[in-house]
């Protein structure tokens, strides 16, 4: 028996859509995802059901920034899903160089069924969805990094039991998977408090952005400099890389910039008695002390599986006609 959620959820088709960024998806597009990623994870994990949803089809995941989670969660993911993905570096695959990213775009359409690709440049994921006939996922720009945010709302609702009400405080560099944040919050019912240094904020534009979505679903939005007014209060304390892949030059600097930004159980003092922390790896001693991370109240492992789960829903979701089956989430 196929148990749905309200009808508003149910009614809800992703296929044939991509994935640049979470701005562009509503809150329940976003629950809808959430939904069938914890749906496959616990009928492929726990259920030990084979679900060839994908058999026939195949991705080509276009890399020119090396990655450890989004590769293998990927890779494995589509597998396991009956599908053949196709991996590509910057050594079989040049985006402009060799061949323009119009071109290359049409070449995937007629070879493959969607497209990941994890780039320097956010416009060249718009390119690519220009001149696509297929969906394509943003794997990560410097803009964006929608997928790394779903693994971890699903982390965060798994644990917690639901999202509305909790609040989430980034401490760290206003970066890519903080944009990510800022774009999904507000849908979901949750607050987020921002700590940055002086020069690192978040983009402008994301900001209004933020700032329209949190009037709107009327959540709280705090922007401030000082990483203990951020985590005041918090449900959950999340942190970044405050050097990112094509940063390396500006290392010394950042890492003064961004002194006074570690978090360690000091900062977790002023949280809520239940907090949690968050990384997305690979991460830094300097980002958080090993009390904090290795804590049973670290649920970073737990989020970088959730990485596999919740791509294996995203792409389910653009590619077939998927009805979840199981009880929907909780919200």
């Amino acid at each position: 028996m196929v148990r749905l959620g309200s009808a508003s959820h149910s009614a809800v088709d992703l296929k044939g859509r991509s994935l640049l960024t979470l701005k562009d998806f509503n809150s329940d597009e976003i629950k809808r995802l959430l939904w069938v990623s914890k749906d496959l994870k616990h009928r492929i994990e726990h259920e030990k059901q084979f679900l060839p949803l994908l058999q026939g089809k195949s991705i080509a995941m276009i890399f020119e920034k090396r990655s450890t989670r989004t590769r293998m969660s990927t890779e494995t993911g589509f597998a396991l899903l009956g599908g053949h993905p196709c991996f590509l570096t910057s050594q079989d695959i040049h985006l402009g160089v060799n061949e323009s990213s119009r071109d290359t775009a049409r070449v995937l359409s007629g070879l493959c069924d969607i497209v990941l690709a994890r780039v320097y440049s956010h416009s060249t994921l718009e390119e690519l969805d220009k001149e696509a006939s297929i969906p394509i996922i943003n794997g990560l720009s410097d803009l964006y990094h929608p997928i790394q945010i779903l693994a971890d709302f699903l982390t965060l609702q798994e644990h917690y039991g639901s999202l509305s009400g909790l609040t989430v405080s980034w401490i760290g560099d206003g970066n890519n998977v903080l944009h990510s944040f800022m774009m999904t919050a507000a849908k979901l019912g949750v607050h987020l408090k921002i700590a940055t240094p002086k020069g690192y904020e978040p983009d402008e534009s994301v900001i209004q952005e933020a700032e329209r979505l949190s009037k709107q679903h009327g959540t709280q939005l705090v922007l401030t400099s000082d990483p203990m007014e951020a985590a005041r209060g918090s449900n959950v304390l999340v942190t970044d890389t405050w050097v990112s892949m094509g940063q390396e030059d500006e290392k010394k600097k950042r890492l003064k910039a961004f002194d006074g930004y570690q978090i360690t159980m000091k900062t977790a003092s002023v949280a809520e008695p239940d907090w949690t922390f968050l990384h997305c790896l690979p991460r830094k001693k300097e980002e958080v002390d090993d009390e904090v991370f290795y804590c049973p109240r670290s649920l970073v492992f737990p989020e970088a599986e959730n990485r596999k789960w919740t791509i294996m829903g995203l792409m389910v979701s653009l590619l077939v006609d998927y009805a979840p089956q199981t009880q929907m989430l909780k919200f």
